[in-house]
């Protein structure tokens, strides 16, 4: 029994709200990832954009979580309808988060290019444990492990996303509904709605150098708000790079090259500041894009990258 739960012993101590609360992950390189939790953002650039994210959190710390994403959205040719499907896999110790929806936009144009896109987002996710736990003889007739609901649960989320040409504001749930993973008492594991407002405002300072800043905002029922605030320059139309901070947890930075015209690479670092920062030498993140030539010509929107 012991080789089963140490993983958790640290989240345990530190944080609880972890082990009773499921929500979504947290991402560095989220101004290049808003489409894993806005649906109105699919197809806002036009061109067909596809997109991988892997993230390892708290490196050094067993059962620490370990997140991908991959992502698929476009505009409609003709229309003003994006479309768009995304894949999330969590992965928390012995607990496995697995979400695949598909993502609907429809935006209304008004006077000086000023834009409302609104987004609906309708699929599945799916809670369950790893058989490594659940065959271990010691877990064997655990009440909790029992009690676990392996199976998959319908949701849907809503979005907004409102901008021009310099700056954008995005509000958002991507999962309205609740669930119970398991029918305990003592421990009661809970799909938690989370609702989000992202935004960003590009400053131009010379034709070469730009300035974005961006800030994150989540609120999650029966945990505490979550801030990232992240300054972003963008050199020669080519190359990215930024300083975020996630208030009370982490001070990160990340890099981001347009390799062609077409693909882009990232790479983020977060040094944690919290309570778990003795156990950790950070957070690693790793990003890769890429857009076609089609089928709309490309927005001039770097405020949107």
């Amino acid at each position: 029994m012991i080789k089963i739960y140490r993983v958790y012993i640290i989240f345990a101590l530190i944080l609880p709200t972890l082990l009773n609360s499921q929500q979504l992950p947290q991402f560095t390189q989220y101004m290049f990832n808003t489409i894993a939790i806005n649906p109105a953002y699919a197809g806002v650039k036009g061109k067909m954009n596809i997109s991988f994210l892997n993230r390892n959190q708290w490196v050094g710390v067993n059962g620490a979580p370990v997140t991908q994403t991959l992502a698929v959205h476009s505009g409609i040719p003709g229309s003003k309808v994006g479309v768009g499907l995304s894949l999330i896999h969590d992965k928390l110790g012995y607990e496995n988060n697995t979400f695949i929806y598909a993502d609907f936009s429809y935006t209304i144009d008004f006077e000086r290019d000023y834009k409302l896109s609104f987004g609906i987002k309708a699929g599945m996710n799916k809670y369950g444990l790893e058989n490594e736990l659940l065959t271990d003889p010691d877990a064997v007739g655990d009440q909790y492990l029992d009690n676990i609901f392996n199976s998959w649960k319908p949701n849907v989320g809503l979005g907004l996303f409102y901008r021009n040409e310099e700056w954008f504001l995005g509000v958002s749930s991507p999962r309205l509904f609740e669930f119970k993973n398991n029918s305990g008492i003592e421990y009661l594991s809970i799909e938690r709605v989370s609702y989000y407002i992202n935004g960003g405002y590009l400053l131009e300072f010379n034709p070469q150098l730009y300035f974005k800043p961006t800030f994150l905002v989540k609120f999650t029922n029966g945990a505490p708000p979550s801030v990232d605030l992240t300054a972003n320059f963008l050199f020669n139309d080519k190359f990215w790079t930024g300083l975020s901070y996630r208030l009370g947890d982490a001070l990160g930075g990340y890099i981001s090259l347009q390799a062609t015209d077409n693909m882009k690479f990232g790479y983020a670092y977060e040094f944690v500041t919290s309570d778990i920062s003795p156990y950790t030498s950070g957070s690693h993140e790793m990003f890769i894009s890429y857009e076609f030539n089609f089928p709309r010509p490309k927005c001039k929107c770097k405020h949107l990258e």
